[in-house]
């Protein structure tokens, strides 16, 4: 196992304060650095804990603070509406996700450019938004992506390669949301992987939903959890040469 340094970084958007935090190998790193976009529920520990994984595996990764002041929902009545603020001022959305991909680049951890975004829930909502709005990064995960809130002009796509990673029974992700988002990008050029877990739902990894009131729209799936995590580092692994405008 490697030995990781950890710290939180302050930086800013356009006047609001942002709460990042770094995890990084002491040691010899792989190529591709990966911003590491959260869930709904922010910079928590479990979304630490994902970096710490990923910087044992080889990596530099910046997790952003996607709502500001490091600001953690605690549940749907508290992000839900900070979800659909974003969803309606796409320029803010996708400057959020610049922010801190230009913080990730500042860092003394980063010597590449290329950027690998990881996302989960509205973090892979968010990783798909930027590179729909021309983002040059090196590839995209989204794992259990609310697929509901991206919008749908892939015409000024950046050229990454992207990895869904889905429940089969996911509400915010439905069969006709994946077919209009791989139409989408396959009409963009863009290589795209698509894994559609069987009798699996949203938020499969976040260990709140473990205690989901509503397992038929939420839960947790420790199968779904390891596949989605096994195929993102292979990804990233595919993904260590930069990219053109990246």
């Amino acid at each position: 196992m490697r030995d990781v340094i950890a710290r939180d970084i302050e930086y800013w958007d356009d006047g609001t304060r942002l709460l990042g935090h770094v995890c990084a190998p002491t040691g010899e790193r792989a190529g591709t650095t990966v911003l590491l976009l959260p869930d709904a529920h922010g910079v928590t520990r479990h979304m630490i804990g994902i970096a710490r994984s990923l910087a044992e595996e080889g990596h530099a990764v910046f997790v952003a603070d996607l709502w500001g002041n490091g600001l953690l929902p605690a549940g749907q009545a508290e992000f839900g509406p900070l979800i659909g603020a974003m969803a309606a001022d796409r320029e803010r959305w996708h400057r959020r996700v610049g922010a801190a991909h230009q913080a990730l680049l500042a860092q003394p951890e980063t010597t590449t450019t290329s950027v690998a975004l990881l996302g989960y829930c509205f973090g892979g909502s968010s990783a798909l938004e930027y590179l729909r709005g021309g983002a040059g990064i090196a590839g995209v995960v989204s794992v259990h992506g609310g697929l509901d809130v991206v919008g749908s002009d892939w015409s000024e796509a950046g050229r990454a390669p992207v990895l869904l990673c889905t429940g089969d029974g996911d509400p915010m992700a439905t069969a006709a949301m994946r077919t209009a988002l791989t139409s989408g990008m396959t009409a963009a050029g863009l290589d795209w992987q698509l894994h559609v877990y069987g009798g699996t739902v949203h938020g499969f990894t976040s260990p709140t939903a473990k205690d989901s009131p509503r397992p038929d729209v939420v839960a947790y799936s420790a199968r779904g959890t390891a596949r989605a995590w096994s195929t993102t580092l292979r990804f990233l692994r595919e993904t260590d040469a930069p990219q053109p405008g990246a």
